[in-house]
């Protein structure tokens, strides 16, 4: 739901999250070719603004573009957003509510509402607002019966539909086009949640693995903060400059986290407070998750995301599991490409700091997969033929078309930490008299950062970034595989099992999927001047470490995110970290490694390593503890994959 970092970029987001033609067609035009001229969209379309009353009573200000030929009947397609539809005015358009040109030129009466509470609708905003299941009287209220409401008053008051209607989101939005099809309006026929919030502390915005997203939020939360209600003024976004020149000595500097939270203001900006307050899976946070709920659902569902998503990658995989468990029978499916968050919007999809995906993977989604499925159940206009599973497969750059996923043909396998560094599929034996662990000293006092670069905030890059920065360090292990004699692809979702123990009574293990390039790698990195939210010089190849995917565990959740427990020092423990889906191929000629650390600053807030309420630490609770990996026998630490090998 967040901007990637800089918070600066967080205006370009507010502006492209409900789409914009105008980013491909830049990126069409830049090979040469001059770009068409835009699509004339104010002599094709008439703005309507309505307040639609819901069952509460509250009234939802909602925009509405309608095409100015009436000889023919059009679908709805509508989004949802806490970021306004500005601008405001019958006489001021705006050229973003159609995911691309080609939608405006197809033809779509296209509609954007505020959610509740935000910018022009009435009511209280609630982040991340919980499904309310059995609704009793006209005060229970969510998302769904909003959309519900909203869309029964659009069938009754709007001219020239077809009667058919399909909500799609990014970002936030796209939490809310998943939301709204619970126990859907029959009308309702197709549905795209796009880089979707699934469960706002597990694994997407919030936390990781219990490990506060500190970084991303922190800069989210400078401008996203309570407006007064109702405003007519957009969301504006500042630009926010770490005093340090960059995010690590400024968080640093500043020590917990509630020193961290006085900065945004006084008393301090309540959503940041709520997320660093609330920093386990309590009762706050378990009704916000949408995925229980997604049931009912009547709609085609294709759901949208980037595999280097740095703030909600988890989600889509969630919500495509979810509604494939609970709705069986309906048209539901996934689109996984090589995209930062929203990326398939906001760049060609081309590459990501120096590494290259190929040609223009957005250009392909939104021609050959979006627009045919909104077309297919909002228009009945042909066949889309899209596979339950569309996969971008990075490492060999190719579009993979799957009937289920994971696939099939990817098959469980253990990748087991060896002696010397090494890592092989053949599990350890132990051995009497010989200690088969590795040891380093973490010390949160210098933690191991997750750039090579000053960075401002969280750029999108890091999910691509080389490691070799961090290899180098004492306070992060290594381990790597010999060279690869055939291709390897890894499908699905991943799991390590570390066997660990720790001089502290809690501590962070944060676990990397690396792929290394060869030393006599060919340039393949992109050409021309990077973008201009990638502060690094591209790099050549050479030897690279690529970043496939980290995850942390806390340790004090090893049995749980709702179940904060202190370590007993030294005492071994077997912690299960959960990695976000992948699919990646391991092109032969390169290594898989895996890098081991304890901190991974200022991405993760700083583990004291002391079992006290970390967002109010004392510094003397900041201590140095030295942690310890098994490797052999019935304490073998491993990486479980799901692996498709090559001939």
């Amino acid at each position: 739901m967040r901007s990637s970092s800089p918070v600066a970029s967080a205006a370009l987001f507010a502006c492209l999250l409900l789409g914009s033609g105008a980013v491909l067609a830049q990126a069409a035009g830049s090979s040469g070719s001059a770009a068409p001229a835009p699509y004339d969209f104010k002599a094709n379309y008439t703005k309507y603004e309505y307040r639609i009353p819901v069952r509460d009573g509250v009234r939802l200000a909602t925009t509405v573009y309608v095409p100015k030929d009436s000889s023919k009947k059009y679908p709805i397609l509508m989004t949802r957003t806490p970021y306004s539809c500005a601008p405001y005015g019958s006489d001021r358009y705006s050229g973003r509510l159609a995911p691309s040109e080609d939608f405006l030129k197809a033809g779509y009466i296209l509609v954007c509402q505020d959610v509740r509470g935000r910018n022009m609708s009435e009511g209280r905003f609630v982040e991340m607002t919980p499904h309310v299941p059995n609704k009793k009287s006209k005060n229970d209220v969510d998302e769904s019966s909003d959309m519900h409401d909203s869309v029964q008053w659009l069938l009754d008051h709007v001219a020239g539909h077809n009667g058919r209607v399909g909500i799609w989101g990014n970002s936030y939005p796209g939490f809310y086009s998943a939301a709204s099809i619970i126990d859907s309006h029959p009308a309702i026929k197709a549905a795209s949640p796009q880089a979707p919030i699934a469960d706002y502390y597990k694994g997407d915005d919030g936390y990781h693995g219990g490990a506060f997203m500190l970084a991303h939020n922190y800069g989210f939360f400078t401008s996203f903060k309570p407006q007064p209600n109702p405003t007519s003024e957009p969301s504006r976004w500042g630009d926010f400059r770490y005093s340090s020149g960059d995010a690590y000595n400024y968080f640093l500097k500043l020590g917990n986290l509630s020193n961290i939270a006085k900065t945004l203001g006084t008393p301090g900006n309540p959503y940041f407070n709520d997320l660093i307050e609330h920093d386990s899976y309590d009762e706050h946070w378990k009704p916000k998750s949408i995925t229980p709920h997604l049931k009912g659902i009547r709609a085609a569902v294709l759901t949208v995301g980037g595999w280097f998503d740095a703030e909600d990658l988890p989600g889509p995989l969630a919500i495509y599991r979810s509604i494939e468990t609970r709705n069986p029978g309906i048209s539901n499916q996934i689109v996984m490409g090589p995209w930062r968050h929203g990326g398939w919007f906001r760049t060609a999809g081309k590459s990501m700091g120096s590494v290259s995906f190929g040609g223009n993977n957005s250009e392909y989604f939104m021609k050959q997969v979006m627009l045919p499925f909104f077309e297919q159940h909002l228009r009945g206009q042909g066949e889309a033929k899209i596979a339950e599973a569309t996969m971008f497969e990075t490492g060999s750059n190719v579009w993979r078309h799957y009937p289920a996923w994971p696939p099939a043909e990817a098959k469980p396998r253990q990748l087991y930490f060896q002696a010397g560094g090494k890592l092989d599929w053949k599990r350890p034996e132990a051995s009497a008299g010989t200690e088969a662990v590795d040891r380093y000293v973490s010390d949160p006092n210098k933690p191991v950062p997750f750039t090579s670069y000053a960075a401002q905030g969280m750029p999108a890059e890091y999910m691509v970034g080389d490691q070799r920065f961090a290899a180098t360090r004492p306070d992060v292990l290594v381990y790597q595989t010999e060279v690869l004699e055939r291709d390897l692809t890894v499908a699905g979702p991943i799991k390590a099992r570390l066997y660990v123990s720790t001089t502290g009574s809690d501590s962070d293990f944060i676990v990397k999927l690396i792929d290394v390039y060869p030393h006599d790698m060919e340039d393949e990195s992109p050409s021309g001047p990077p973008p201009s939210d990638v502060p690094p010089p591209r790099q050549t190849l050479n030897s690279y470490q690529q970043l496939v995917r980290g995850e942390p565990l806390r340790a004090r959740f090893r049995k749980g995110l709702d179940k904060p427990e202190a370590v007993v020092p030294g005492e071994v423990m077997a912690l299960d970290i959960e990695l976000p889906d992948v699919n990646h191929n391991f092109r032969r000629g390169h290594r898989l490694m895996i890098q081991v650390q304890s901190s991974w600053f200022p991405l993760l807030d700083r583990n004291p390593q002391r079992f006290v309420r970390i967002k109010d630490a004392a510094p003397e609770d900041f201590q140095p503890a030295t942690q310890t990996l098994f490797r052999a026998g019935e304490r073998a630490s491993q990486l479980e994959m799901r692996v498709i090998e090559g001939p």
